[in-house]
């Protein structure tokens, strides 16, 4: 039991670093730099093609990280914890889930606006700006994701500090020690 929550646990965190991390990149980094491209289009399709094959590696990561925590969370009673760690799990739920939920609209957003030009070359001013030649529904489609972008990281960035803080509870806890390894 204790190598398959190791194993858990790791998997647990590496999907909310990747999580966390591509995203982070992708808007501090990919976002701007694709202002170097010259062609509006270009610079559309640079960014459909990152986000498209990084949505792949994001499903995997926070799926793997939700999974691995609701399968020890169902291992788990609410009696075998005290009350603060009790509303620190539960906040991580709500936590992890928003998570989930806002990773998938901006998937699905992210998948929309590019089909709105052909071969994924929806004209943009950058990552977060649309151009006068932006499609209207493409350009209301960057609008949603200038908001669920930056509020899946700051999610993300919840969840790894609560996992934390469960981590450093479950070291000053016998008891929480013994059920908190059932727990990535």
């Amino acid at each position: 039991m204790a190598t398959l929550s190791t194993s858990a646990w790791v998997l647990h965190e590496l999907g909310l670093a990747a999580g966390f991390g591509g995203p982070l990149f992708g808007r501090l980094a990919l976002h701007r730099a694709v202002k170097d491209i010259h062609s509006e289009d270009e610079r559309g399709k640079v960014l459909a093609e990152a986000w498209q094959r990084y949505n792949v590696v994001n499903a995997i990561s926070l799926g793997t990280a939700a999974l691995t925590w609701f399968l020890g969370r169902a291992l788990i009673s609410g009696r075998s914890i005290d009350e603060e760690t009790r509303n620190l799990v539960r906040l991580k739920d709500v936590l992890l889930g928003a998570t989930v939920a806002t990773s998938v609209v901006n998937m699905v957003s992210g998948r929309e606006m590019s089909e709105q030009a052909p071969d994924l070359a929806v004209p943009v001013r950058s990552g977060d700006a649309p151009s006068p030649r932006t499609p209207a529904k493409a350009a209301g489609l960057q609008r949603v994701l200038n908001v669920m972008g930056p509020l899946n990281i700051v999610l993300t960035a919840g969840v790894i500090g609560v996992t934390t803080i469960l981590a450093m509870k479950s070291g000053r806890s016998a008891k929480w020690s013994l059920v908190s390894r059932l727990l990535p």
